[in-house]
């Protein structure tokens, strides 16, 4: 006889798992006969509390008692007593321990965390995320979703039509709303979820408010990351957000740390394909410098159009200067006035980019964009910052800044004011990150791409 055992997990973290095969009842039973392995599978909630609960399936003679049989899921710490399995979730299996099953060629499945699961550009990202886009069609993922209390059932939502799609790369949806269970053992880990600001907030405010989140963001991945996670901070205000999740993170590597500027250079390049009157695949070599801001700086001086530098092919320098460069760090905005919110789509079409600029080599003779830690940069950017500059990787995650780029004192001009900016919001963030005589004095309050 098989008989179903349920035992609970640690309270508000509820796992979920995924088949790479779906099978009907009479082929499942045949499969439990064949196999004495036994087979989890979980809820996505319970009756009572939301707490989650683990159950499997096991043969008769692995059952004793269903006290002494409890398992703790690794990383709980606890039991919790009192809780049941829920609903239609008891019957979603996963056959990880079924190995001869696996394909020969997968890789060993890769954790990804992703904060604001809930959200629009979480929407979007997950699916490309779980298709085999992003990491490749060879590589399993596991999903650990963070949300808040508010968004609980939006996850569980999520976590749905995640298992409706029948990803067979997908092989579990873990969703949460504490970061120091959520982050656990996390090899990747996409900071998505932030505060908006609102009407009225001073940029100053946003800042406080956004970098505690990220501050405690931060101890959670240091806590109970993996020691080598690459970390994409999305939430704005996200360079210096970045800078205080790494300062709060000393156990996980500086290089690590990464705010997206990869939406800006999409941005830039479909600026100059237009201007050109080709198709963007043609333009590369195309940098943003700074801040995720208004003062950011896309750069045409170094960019390619077919291989030739761009000036040589659009040649209206007035353009350039004056349209091409406003357009791209006000874009964000323009969008808002005709779509009536953020951009979200995009934004995680871009998070797809930067990751797969990481994890696959740079094409000869390219770069990509990325905020990255500024300290031993070649291009006397002040140490201590995450500031976007020019990046190539050889394809394993890690990554060198391009030295011996072009900087005219168009850009040089550009540049130090974006630096200038960093440099004021790190002093705003002082409490946050560790330094001491910290006060507020922004030079301006400068818009970020995407808000009202």
């Amino acid at each position: 006889m098989t008989y179903f055992r349920c035992k609970p997990t640690a309270s508000r973290f509820q796992l979920y798992t995924f088949p790479r095969l779906h099978f009907s009842t009479i082929s499942l039973l045949m499969l439990l006969l064949i196999f004495t392995k036994k087979l989890e599978f979980c809820v996505l909630r319970t009756k009572k509390q939301q707490q989650g609960v683990q159950c499997s399936v096991a043969d008769s003679s692995t059952i004793q008692d269903s006290v002494a049989t409890t398992q703790l899921i690794p990383g709980s710490g606890k039991t919790p007593e009192g809780v049941e399995c829920y609903g239609v979730f008891c019957v979603t299996y996963d056959l990880k321990e079924i190995d001869e099953q696996k394909p020969k060629t997968w890789k060993k499945m890769v954790r990804v965390v992703v904060s604001g699961a809930a959200g629009m550009i979480s929407n979007h990202l997950l699916f490309k995320l779980a298709s085999g886009e992003v990491f490749g069609h060879d590589q399993p993922i596991a999903l650990n979703l963070l949300g808040s209390e508010r968004s609980r059932d939006a996850l569980e939502g999520v976590a749905m039509e995640l298992e409706d799609s029948l990803f067979p790369l997908l092989r579990e949806v873990n969703i949460g709303i504490e970061a120091t269970e959520v982050f656990r053992d996390a090899d990747w880990a996409l900071l998505i979820g932030a505060k908006p600001r609102g009407p009225g907030m001073e940029r100053a405010d946003l800042l406080d408010l956004n970098g505690q989140i990220f501050a405690e963001q931060g101890k959670a991945l240091n806590a109970v990351a993996s020691p080598d996670v690459k970390v994409l901070v999305v939430g704005n205000p996200c360079n210096t957000n970045a800078l205080i999740a790494l300062k709060n993170a000393p156990r996980i590597p500086s290089k690590n740390f990464h705010a997206l500027t990869r939406l800006d250079e999409n941005r830039a390049k479909c600026q100059l394909a237009l201007k050109a009157g080709l198709f963007y695949d043609n333009v590369s070599n195309v940098t943003i410098w700074g801040n995720h801001s208004t003062t950011q700086v896309p750069d045409f001086l170094n960019a390619k159009i077919n291989g030739k530098p761009a000036t040589e092919v659009i040649t209206d320098r007035k353009w350039l200067e004056e349209e091409f460069t406003p357009r791209v760090q006000t874009r964000g905005g323009a969008l808002i006035k005709k779509w009536g919110r953020s951009s979200a789509a995009s934004t995680a079409v871009s998070i797809a980019d930067a990751i797969k600029s990481l994890v696959n080599p740079t094409p000869k003779g390219d770069w990509f964009s990325s905020g990255v830690f500024t300290t031993g940069n070649p291009y006397g950017i002040a140490d201590d910052l995450i500031f976007s500059l020019p990046c190539r990787s050889k394809g394993d995650g890690d990554y060198e800044i391009v030295p011996d780029l072009q900087i005219d004192n168009y850009l040089y001009e550009r540049i130090k004011k974006s630096e200038k900016e960093l440099l004021a919001e790190k002093k705003c963030v002082a409490h946050l990150i560790g330094d001491e005589n910290g006060y507020c004095d922004l030079p301006e309050d400068t818009t970020l791409p995407g808000e009202q």
